[in-house]
């Protein structure tokens, strides 16, 4: 038997396939004589409409270059004019987004320059409503600023900044135009501590201000102070006015210690909660209560003539 395959029977070979550029050369010889006449129709047109003219004598074929290349240059011109408006926003985007940064700038300085003339103003008050009481006073004082507080709450004092050099000595009251703050404990040459009312080691002589029963403020819890050594029999009324008596030596006589918060009877003296009038939790500017010297002193007990 023979395989259809052996190599005894020679296979037909296959023409040779014909690359690109030659089918194209073969393809256009054949026709020719087709691309010619198409080549002198188009000659002959492009010479017509050169030649024909239409309204206001303008050329076809300058019509047609319109109609053909019209939507390009309006596409380019639009292209152009895109990017050209979006290079002038981004521009000004740029600008006003510097602009915003120099107006928030100049906010804050503004704002902060306003709080500086607040402060400034406020400090101005205060301390014109301190002169003002200072003059009222019939006895010396010496204006003081706070410089620190205590830290911890079972001693409540502050620190203000004139000491034995500007005169003075343990035991002078302290106070403001709206009550008592303390009395100084501790005397250093530039600086002062000043125990608070509200400490549990505070006293002052009080009286209330409308039955004239006397006690004395002792500190209490909460930043408060206690009336104690009231009897229960004396009258007392909420919101009543507590001023100082004079009697501790210390503070003088009439000035505001607080007024009456809560009142509780007790086995024989009340229990008075006083609130003080004085912020002592946000002093800033202080008096201190000179100790008069021999011949003011005289003065002051003599008697008056008629």
């Amino acid at each position: 038997m023979f395989h259809v395959h052996s190599t005894e029977f020679p296979q037909p070979e296959h023409p040779p396939v014909r690359e690109a550029p030659e089918k194209v050369q073969a393809f256009v010889s054949r026709h020719r004589s087709f691309f010619i006449l198409l080549g002198v129709m188009v000659a002959q047109l492009l010479l017509l409409s050169a030649q024909i003219t239409r309204n206001q004598k303008v050329r076809l074929i300058q019509v047609w270059a319109v109609a053909v290349l019209d939507p390009c240059e309006r596409a380019f011109h639009g292209l152009v004019d895109g990017t050209t408006g979006a290079v002038r926003t981004y521009r000004d985007l740029w600008q006003a987004q510097q602009e915003n940064r120099e107006l928030e700038i100049q906010l804050v300085a503004a704002r902060s320059e306003i709080q500086q003339l607040t402060e400034q103003a406020a400090e101005t008050q205060r301390l014109r409503r301190l002169l003002e009481f200072k003059q009222r006073l019939p006895f010396p004082t010496l204006a003081a600023e706070v410089i620190a507080a205590s830290p911890g709450d079972a001693s409540k004092a502050i620190y203000i900044d004139k000491g034995t050099d500007a005169g003075l000595t343990p035991d002078l009251a302290v106070i403001t135009p709206t009550g008592i703050v303390g009395k100084t404990i501790a005397v250093f040459p530039h600086s002062a501590q000043v125990l608070l009312i509200t400490d549990f080691s505070s006293g002052a002589a009080a009286a209330l201000e409308k039955s004239r029963v006397q006690g004395i403020v002792k500190g209490a819890a909460l930043n408060a102070c206690q009336l104690n050594y009231v009897m229960n029999e004396a009258p007392v009324e909420p919101g009543e006015r507590v001023l100082t008596s004079g009697l501790d030596q210390i503070y003088p006589k009439g000035l505001p210690v607080g007024e009456v918060t809560e009142i509780r009877e007790g086995n024989i003296y009340k229990t008075i909660k006083v609130k003080p009038a004085a912020a002592l939790e946000r002093l800033e500017s202080v008096l201190v209560v000179l100790k008069p010297r021999s011949s003011e002193m005289q003065a002051l007990n003599a008697p008056s003539r008629p």
